[in-house]
């Protein structure tokens, strides 16, 4: 949103030069209506909906024999004056519903695997998948139960390193947990690799309407306008025949 704006405000600045007052002022005015549509809340009101709707209530699930939880991540902090490496404040909803998850699967006296994706995005020295894991072993994970996919750096290579995971695992369901906004691409990427996935949220964004912009809500519409992009970006990458071909889970 940011190098919109500003984009926007060299281009009336650029045609304030030249002396293209109707420009200019179209400009300058796209800019503000953007910067308050934006900050104020209806904007992102708008484009979170889309995205957060199919997942706003968490699906009933039916536990199987063998099953398998699939934790995406979203980037890991640095403790400064320290050489601590912990997940970011995006990462607690994903990792509390994860573990709910496999809390109740094990109860029910169900097999259950916890896949943990993410590399070290952030560069921080340690993978997201390390960082949650150890987060989770002391919540209760038992580490024979974590199967840790340490290399993607995207959500694109969390679906296409994941894939062979489950298939050497084979579970007979798979849950994949991430934000409300994100699961509508990461599960359309997991489907490219072939993986039927129930998507739970782990968080759900919520938006604060108010009278002067804010930078919660700036924020907010950033997030959202990635997901669109990343949406259509694939749409487009297949149209060019540039995404890799869909792939059958299961096959060899």
């Amino acid at each position: 949103m940011l190098i919109l704006l500003v984009v926007l405000c060299l281009l009336g600045f650029i045609f304030g030069r030249l002396r293209w007052r109707r420009c200019t002022w179209t400009f300058y005015g796209l800019a503000l209506v953007l910067f308050f549509a934006a900050g104020c809340g209806p904007l992102p009101a708008l484009l979170l909906k889309w995205l957060q709707a199919p997942y706003a209530t968490r699906p009933t699930i039916t536990w199987a024999q063998r099953n398998a939880i699939v934790l995406l991540g979203s980037g890991t902090t640095r403790v400064v004056g320290t050489h601590q490496v912990e997940p970011n404040i995006f990462a607690n909803g994903r990792i509390i519903e994860a573990y709910a998850l496999y809390r109740s699967c094990r109860q029910g006296g169900n097999d259950c695997k916890l896949v943990i994706s993410g590399g070290d995005a952030f560069r921080n020295g340690v993978a997201e998948a390390v960082a949650y894991g150890e987060v989770l072993k002391t919540m209760g994970v038992a580490g024979s139960d974590l199967l840790l996919e340490s290399r993607s750096m995207n959500t694109w290579q969390n679906a296409q390193f994941v894939q062979p995971i489950l298939k050497e695992y084979a579970p007979e369901q798979t849950l994949l947990v991430s934000s409300a906004p994100h699961l509508n691409r990461a599960s359309l990427f997991f489907a490219r690799f072939g993986m039927d996935v129930i998507p739970v949220r782990g968080d759900y964004a919520d938006v604060r309407m108010t009278y002067w912009p804010n930078g919660w809500n700036m924020t907010l519409t950033d997030f959202a306008v990635h997901e669109y992009i990343g949406v259509l970006a694939y749409h487009f990458y297949n149209m060019m025949g540039w995404n890799a071909p869909p792939s059958r889970y299961g096959a060899p």
